[in-house]
């Protein structure tokens, strides 16, 4: 009898729609995992990980406030794990297995357990989700957050409570901590409370129809009015559009209104710190275009053939789903257009702020796999993942945009710890800007790099990521007999490619030993002249 209830407890499990999605993205996304060096957003999040906890809150004030809980969360993980590149984004991988299982989940509940099993394994192949699974940043709890908030808004939908409430504000609140942007999914989750309170009004009006039997007393299949039943629920069928339980509909939309009041008590801090600082984060990003929306699925899916499949089968299954896949389209779509009428007018068009959206397309292309066989389906899912192969190996040997773009942080740092001496300092430029060459060179050489001879004020003081260095660079170098010089770009003549007081005092008191070019950096030898 025990061994009977093992058996059944293992075939439950082995049965759940949401495991192998969730199996399959953490397989995927763990090959490889460490591959690829930390690019400069990963250094940002490393620089602030590792700083004492009282520098990374004076951070909070200065930039990166949207993206301060995260560093939080990752300055206590990598005190337990280290930080090395696969400890730095072990956490985003296990984010990403949990974001294909819980929208395998939403799927079954909505569109039927084929279209959520196939929509969750197609997540899990995506060149995209690797991508972000890969990386040392928000976007895979992001996406995590995303799905289980969408999650719980449907259960709180279907029986509406304050435990299934508090549980979808817990779920907001945290979407908001994880990336201010992603509340654009509210607009969706309006639009899906609303619609669902007009399904349950309409259900509940009174009709007349003296030809049609007295069933006010309840349905034929035993359950409440607006509540589905068996034949909607059971065999993995959909559930459809969520209904709202109970004689009084409105309830769901007060809920669901009050619902968001504690979890904008808890972001309320963070918007306004972020709001203050949008002018400095956001200095890079240009005005969005309409083009911009056209190489939008390419970008999620960080595969052109792969976005245009998954745009096309999610067209596909709007227009095969129909009402039912109301939920998973505005939570594509709505976000999306927010965003990019935003970007229209200020700098916010960043195509993996959207990333989140990527879950609700492959539950609208699960949902037109559902209606072929089985088979078929995970044929179409064999054939995403081929597609997207060659995209798969290249994002593990970089994660820069293009792929050829890479910047060598490690191939600087080896050169630099093969051949340093005691007495060897340091110097980079640029200091400023967002191509990080100390962060990178630092990240790999740890305490064997050299002293940083022109540095007075380290970003922890600052409360930021950059270095003040010293207002007369002659003087500060004029104990240093060496200096190893890293500058970006290819450089033929790296001592003359530094501006300014800095490359005056390098040209004038040193002479330039050695060059070694390597991809996005080069690196220098300078000899103290005479």
């Amino acid at each position: 009898m025990a061994k009977s209830s093992v058996w059944r407890f293992l075939l439950g499990w082995l049965r759940a729609v949401w495991l192998w999605p969730a199996v399959g993205a953490l397989a995927v996304t763990g090959v490889g995992i460490g591959s690829a060096q930390p690019w400069r957003d990963e250094l940002a999040t490393w620089s602030a990980a590792t700083r004492p906890l009282g520098d990374l809150t004076r951070m909070a004030g200065t930039i990166d406030a949207a993206t301060w809980p995260y560093y939080l969360f990752m300055h206590g993980w990598v005190a337990l794990c280290g930080d090395s590149p696969a400890a730095l984004r072990l956490p985003s991988a296990l984010a990403m297995a949990g974001t294909a299982g819980l929208a395998a989940t939403l799927g079954a509940r909505l569109l039927g357990r084929r279209a959520g099993l196939a929509g969750g394994l197609l997540f899990a192949v995506l060149p995209g989700t690797s991508r972000y699974a890969q990386e040392a940043r928000p976007y895979a709890f992001v996406a995590l957050f995303a799905v289980l908030a969408t999650l719980l808004l449907v259960r709180a939908l279907e029986r509406p409570g304050w435990r299934r409430w508090a549980g979808y504000a817990a779920a907001v609140a945290a979407l908001g901590l994880a990336h201010l942007v992603a509340l654009t999914l509210l607009a969706a989750h309006a639009a899906v409370v609303l619609a669902a309170d007009g399904s349950a009004r309409r259900a509940t009006r009174p009709t007349v129809n003296r030809d049609a039997p007295d069933t006010t007393s309840g349905t034929t299949d035993g359950n409440p009015p607006g509540v589905p039943g068996p034949a909607a629920r059971g065999a993995g069928g959909p559930a459809g559009l969520p209904r709202i339980a109970g004689r009084w509909p409105r309830r769901a939309l007060w809920g669901w209104l009050l619902a968001l009041l504690p979890a904008a008590v808890v972001l309320a801090p963070l918007v306004l710190l972020a709001a203050g600082q949008r002018g400095r984060q956001l200095d890079w990003v240009d005005p969005a275009r309409p083009a911009d929306l056209a190489a939008l699925p390419g970008a999620l899916a960080q595969s052109g053939a792969v976005g245009g499949l998954l745009l096309g089968l999610a067209a596909l299954g709007v227009a095969r789903s129909g009402r039912v896949g109301l939920p998973p389209a505005a939570c594509l779509v709505l976000p999306v257009a927010l965003v990019f009428l935003a970007g229209l007018a200020g700098p916010l068009w960043v195509p993996r702020y959207l990333f989140f959206a990527v879950p609700f397309a492959c539950l609208l292309a699960g949902a037109a796999l559902a209606t072929v066989a089985l088979p078929a389906a995970l044929a179409v899912v064999l054939l995403a993942g081929l597609l997207g192969l060659p995209d798969q190996v290249a994002l593990r040997r970089s994660h820069e945009w293009p792929r050829g773009a890479l910047v060598d942080y490690q191939g600087a740092a080896r050169v630099v710890d093969a051949g340093r001496r005691p007495g060897d300092v340091i110097v980079f430029s640029p200091r400023d800007g967002w191509l990080f060459t100390d962060l990178g060179i630092g990240y790999h050489l740890g305490d064997r790099q050299p002293p940083d001879a022109l540095a007075v004020r380290g970003r922890d003081a600052r409360g930021d990521y950059w270095t003040d260095e010293c207002p007369a660079p002659a003087a500060c170098l004029a104990g240093a007999r060496r200096v190893w010089l890293v500058v970006a770009g290819r450089q033929a003549d790296p001592a003359d490619a530094v501006p300014g007081a800095k490359g005056t005092a390098l040209r004038d008191g040193f002479a330039v030993e050695r060059v070694w070019p390597r991809p996005g950096l080069t690196v220098a030898l300078l000899s103290r002249r005479g």
